[in-house]
Formats: structure tokens, sequence, C-alpha cells
């Protein structure tokens, strides 16, 4: 007979004694199991101890978290979190380094736990650090040419253990002092400074940054650009993670009036240059979140084309329209001619004749054209740009297609503001940045106008795509349609440069699109007689089935989800799987990502699927509307999913990836007995129906198909041909 669910069996240890097998009943206050391990050792004062799971971790035992216990745990018996808390908060104020030194290496391990940070926190502790951090460490730099190692080890610990209670969101960063923030920028402004003692501060001014625009200031005023840059032509990745990390905070949070005067102390700088040579360029492989970092960096100077993009231009003023009579000077090769050459009517004529060769939609006044948002004036500069960097091949396009029969030309006009609008939509324009994407383009990095070369490239791939499909202007929106699919394919190589890039999109000519296209649809042939309709309607239920099986042996096989935390860099897992008769979901936590598969015996929690009312996704989800200040994104909704049981209970699940997302709710829906609705659903359907449609029509190959089923020939004269078998 099975041990009832409330007991759990784990050994208990003490330093210097035996271990303990107990039995521990849930159902006990934790005090009352905690008084009966100190009586075993014959410890008084029960209430100055606590139990501690005995691992890396070192996580206190709390009534919230005591359900976490599981068979076979091993537990520790230690001094309670605010008797640690109490001799900790005496032990780093000790006269002696080296009491100190081991004091404040406990304290920043300690400090991972939330319980202890409480209690800490509870006796000012944070004022205390911060305090060290301000005044103590002038005299430790006294001893530091005597006891360099140990100097850097003291600064190391303290910032860490500052680091990890504050990343446990228990105090605000509100509350800290001018004075604080100078010592932490000093750290950063040495050139010589110990790698930890770095990390950390660079650490503490980024959370500083995005966490309070009061400190953002602050900051602000202590940290330059310059004094940031030469931390990544180093070649410690961690460090020149962490630089670009404060780098986009500052950027990030800077007022809209301040960000261009930032975008050009970083080109001044040559900050681009300095990442592709020490970082993009570097023999040290790029790991996942400086990735994210250089994703976020390359938003942020997108997003700066914003203003532009979104400003209408004024056919009113002079200087705006001086920008198109340059393109039409440039083009033509004409001078402003004098007021007094000619009658104003053939002045205008041959303005009108000109602004049609450079294929403006608005042949009298081409500034109406300008007044679109998107692209808005963005449109004009990469014109102008193109014009002036790219003379000869703004020439010739011009040329060439003012030449060619009207219907048949490419109007540059239209073309580069509809481009430059798809480009924008393409880096996405304006929107802030997700929290888990790592997509960043090598090529933007290897030009202090990348935007405008990408342009500069993408305009001629239209030009030369506009030839080869030999188009007129009633298919303008189609040839739009294969640039942006040229563009896409290309990007999605990820390129190394720009030049790359353009190699990249000379292989992707329009017959090679159209040699892809027919490729894909032989794999989506289209099945439009009434036959094949209603034979895709008799084969669909029995594909809907299998898709249904397999969700449901994709949940029995279970996955591996990460635990819901604000911590980025801290990753703690739970695993959850549906028993082999889909009557129990089991699941529990793990300390790492498992590698094979999860023995049943861990997983000791479990949820009757008979219990399960309904399945919530997205923002509706409990645990998205909680973490409102954690800033989720539209990636990390896309991704949620609750699952609500008994009196208004949950269980919260964040999918790995959109597939699990998919596989997830899809098999819970399963088991509810409603409708499996996923974009995965969708697409096995779409393949395994087209599969099986073919394998039933191979017999067909190349006859033809009736729209209407034959006539039923009329009943013969006689029946003497019929054969009686008996």
């Amino acid at each position: 007979m099975p041990p009832p669910a409330d007991i759990v069996k784990v050994a208990i240890e003490w330093p210097g004694a035996f271990p303990k097998l107990m039995e521990i009943d849930q159902k006990k206050p934790l005090s009352a199991i905690i008084k009966e391990v100190c009586e075993g050792w014959s410890l008084g004062n029960h209430e100055n101890f606590a139990l501690q799971i005995a691992d890396a971790t070192n996580f206190y035992i709390t009534e919230k978290n005591r359900n976490d216990i599981k068979n076979g745990s091993i537990l520790r018996l230690t001094t309670s979190p605010y008797q640690t808390a109490v001799q900790l908060h005496e032990r780093i104020q000790s006269s002696s380094m080296d009491a100190k030194l081991e004091s404040l290496k406990d304290l920043a391990n300690a400090s991972r736990d939330i319980t202890f940070a409480q209690e800490f926190i509870n006796l000012d502790g944070i004022s205390l650090l911060t305090q060290m951090v301000e005044s103590g460490t002038e005299r430790y730099q006294k001893l530091q040419k005597i006891m360099k190692p140990c100097f850097g080890d003291l600064l190391s610990f303290t910032l860490t253990a500052f680091v990890e209670l504050m990343d446990h969101g228990i105090v605000s960063w509100d509350t800290f002092s001018v004075a604080f923030i100078k010592k932490i920028a000093s750290y950063v402004n040495k050139s010589a400074m110990d790698t930890a003692v770095l990390q950390r501060s660079l650490a503490i001014l980024e959370s500083m940054v995005l966490n309070s625009q009061d400190l953002y200031h602050k900051v602000a005023q202590e940290i330059t650009i310059g004094q940031l840059i030469p931390h990544l032509q180093g070649t410690d990745q961690d460090i020149q993670t962490y630089t670009i990390a404060v780098i986009n905070a500052l950027f990030l949070k800077a007022p809209e009036e301040k960000r261009q005067e930032m975008a050009h102390i970083l080109a001044q700088k040559q900050l681009r240059s300095i990442i592709l040579s020490n970082v993009i360029r570097s023999p040290t492989p790029i790991n996942d979140e400086m990735a994210h970092q250089l994703y976020v960096l390359q938003v942020l100077t997108f997003n700066l084309l914003e203003d532009r993009m979104m400003t209408k231009m004024d056919p009113q003023d002079q200087a705006q329209r001086d920008i198109i009579f340059e393109l039409r000077r440039i083009a033509f090769d004409v001078e402003c001619e004098p007021n007094n050459s000619g009658s104003i009517e053939k002045r205008k004529s041959m303005y009108t004749r000109d602004y049609k060769k450079l294929g403006f939609i608005n042949h009298v006044n081409p500034a109406v054209d300008f007044t679109q948002i998107p692209p808005g004036m963005l449109a004009l500069d990469n014109m102008l740009y193109f014009a002036r960097h790219h003379q000869d091949a703004y020439i010739r396009i011009v040329l060439e297609n003012s030449s060619r029969e009207d219907k048949h030309e490419c109007p540059f006009g239209r073309s580069s503001i509809e481009l430059t609008k798809m480009l924008c939509e393409i880096l996405k324009v304006g929107e802030l940045p997700s929290e888990n994407c790592h997509d960043f383009h090598p090529m933007f990095f290897t030009h202090d106008r990348s935007f405008e070369e990408f342009f500069c490239i993408c305009i001629q791939l239209l030009n030369k795509t506009w030839k080869e499909m030999r188009a007129t202007s009633e298919d303008f929106n189609k040839v739009m349609q294969v640039v942006r699919e040229q563009i896409m394919r290309a990007l999605t190589l990820k390129p190394n440069s720009l030049d790359q890039f353009k190699s990249r999109l000379q292989n992707l000519s329009y017959t090679e699109i159209l040699k892809i296209r027919q490729s894909e649809r032989m794999n989506q042939e289209d099945f439009q007689s009434r036959p094949i309709l209603e034979l895709r309607e008799k084969i669909q239920p029995e594909i809907m089935e299998l898709i249904k099986q397999q969700r449901l042996n994709r949940l029995c096989d279970g996955t591996c989800f990460r635990k819901i935390s604000s911590r980025r860099r801290q990753d703690k897992f739970w695993y959850c799987r549906l028993s082999p008769n889909h009557k129990v979901l089991h699941y529990g936590d793990l300390e790492e990502s498992p590698q094979g598969e999860v023995p049943h015996d861990s997983l000791q929690d479990k949820l009757p699927v008979a219990d399960i009312k309904a399945v919530i996704t997205g923002k509706d989800c409990p645990h998205m509307k909680e973490k409102g200040a954690l800033k989720q994104n539209k990636e990390v909704l896309e991704l949620a999913f609750s699952v609500l049981y008994e009196s208004d209970e949950y269980l919260n699940f964040i999918a790995p990836d959109k597939h699990e997302y998919c596989v997830w709710t899809d098999g819970l829906n399963a088991l509810l007995g409603k409708e499996m609705t996923s974009d995965y659903t969708k697409s096995d359907m779409d393949t395994l129906l087209t599969m099986e449609m073919k394998l039933r029509l191979l017999d067909l190959e190349n006859i033809q198909i009736p729209e209407a089923p034959p006539p039923i020939p009329k009943e013969p004269s006689n029946y003497d041909f019929v054969y009686d078998c008996n």
C-alpha cells in the first residue's frame, strides 16, 4: 500500500552528527517539525533553527515552499534566517579583514534566498552595504597595494550580495544616494579594475537606469560613452555584454530629444566599428545574452529613424522642396534657371516633365507624395542619399526608365517611397525590442549609414526585378511582393556584410524566386475540383484524430518548462507530463534541464484531468497579470497558458517555444473535448491531408478527373449475362 500523500520521507543532516531518516507530515506546522528534529539531537531553542535544502542553492524551507519537498530529499538543520542575518550583519562589520572577507562571501551566497534576503533587508542590511561601498572602500584602498587580491574579492562579494538582494525586488532602486552612484560609476570609469567588481558595477548601473527615471539622469551624469568603450576593447565577453547592456539602457531611457545627440556621440566614438572588430568578428562565439544585447542595440539604432518616418513633408517648406530640386538637378544635370529665363508656363511644363521621369505620382507638386506616413520624410532622405552617394546608379536608373515606354517604366519616386515603407516594416522601425529575441544582423554593424546603404542596394534590386519581370505599371504591387520575398530570403541567411547581402540578392533573381515558388507549390498542390474537395472532407476527421493522438502522446512524453522568474540570468525548471491512461497530469521541480527521460518518482505533484475546468492563454493568464511590472512583452504573452482547476486554482506555464505551446494547448483542449485550433494543428492538417490525398490519387496520375460524376447507364434489356454461382 503506498504511503499517504501528506507523508514525505527525507534525510536530515546536522554538522557533526549522523544524518537522520525521517517521515515529515506535511499537515503539521513547520515549527512543530523543526522542534521534533531539534529534540532528536537534544538541541534547545528550536525557534532559532530552520530547515534548508541540502544542495547548491541552500534555500530555506518555509510554509510557502514546503510542498516542494520530495520523497528522498536531503535537508539540513541550520540556524534560522533571522539568526543567520543577525550574525552576518555583525560579522561583515568586523575589524578583521579575513573575517570580513569570509562573512561577505557567505552573505553573497545566502542572499540568493528570498527568505534570508527579507530578514537581512529588515535589519537595514542594504543601507549597511551601500555605506560600506560609499565610505569603507577608502580604508580598503590603503591596503590595496599590499593586499590587491583581497581588496578585489572584498569589493566583489559586497557588490554581489547587493545585486542578489536587489534582484528580489523588495527594495526600490529610488532609495540610493548620489554618493553611492558616484562610487559605483568610479569602478566602471577606472581603466584597471578587478573583473568581478567591474561586472557587478555594470550590472548595478544597468538596473538603476532601467528601474528609475530619476536614477537614469544621475547615472547619465556620471558615466560617459567614452568611459564605457574601453571595456568593449577587451576579450572578456561577459564584460562586453554588460557594457553594451548599460549603453542600451541609457539609450532606451534617454528622452526623445537626447537620443539623436547620444547617437551622434556613439558615431563619434566609433562604437559600431569597435563592436564589429572586438565582438562580432572576435574568435569567441557570440553567446545568447550578447546576441540579445546586439539585437537591442540594432533595434534602438533603427528606431532613431521613427521621427523622420512619421514626419509629413510640408509642401510650402522651401528647404524641403530644395531636396526635390536637388534630385532633379543630379538626374538631369541641370542648374536652377534664373527667374527671367522663359515664361512661367514653360518652366512649369519642364518641371512637370522631369518629375514624371523621376517617377513621382504627383508630377506638378511631388512634395504631396511625401505626405503619406509612414514613410514620410524618411523616403526623401533615402532618395537624396542614393543620388549623392551612388550617383552613377541613380542617374542610370532614372534615365533607363525615362527612355522606356510609359507603361514599362519603373517609377523611381513611387518605388522609393513604397520600398522605404517596406524596409521599415521588415526592420520593425518604431517597435520596442523584444525580451527574448537574439535576431541581430552583423551586416548592419559594418556601415555608419547602414539603413541608407540597405535602401540603396534594395532600390537597385527593385529596378532589376522590374526589368526581369517585364512589368508594367499595373504590376507594381506584384513586383513589390517579389522584392520583399527576395530581401527576406537574403536576410534569413544572415550575411556578414552589405556586399555579401548584395551577392545573395544577385543569386535570388526573379527566375530563381519562380523556381523556389514552383518547388514549394509542388508540395502544396491545389485540388479544387468537387470530387477532390469531397474526398478531402471525408478524410479530414481521420487526420484530425491522428493529430489528436500525436498531441496526447507528446503530453505523455512530457516537457521541461522554465520557472517563472524575474531574473534573466538564472534558470530554474519544472517538468510536466500526462499519465499513459490520459487521466492525470504529473509535475514537479527539477534542479537542471533534463538530459534524458525524467523518472516518474521525481514528479510528486499531480492534477486529475477530470478536475480541469478550462485552458486560458495569453494575457488572460493570472501569471501574466501578476508580472506586469516585469515588462512582459508580446513574445512571452504568446507562450503563456494556464490550467484552471478546482476553486479558481491555476497551474501556470510558459512554453519554451511556439511549437511546445501549440502541442500543449492542443493536447489539453483535446483532453477537455474541445477543438484544437493552434497554427501548428492547421499546418499539420494541411501537410498530412495533402500527403494522404497524393497517396490516394497515385493511380489517377495524368488522368483528368471530371467535375461531375459520369452518368449511370440505362438498365440492360435482359440479365442473361448474370452467372449464378450456385
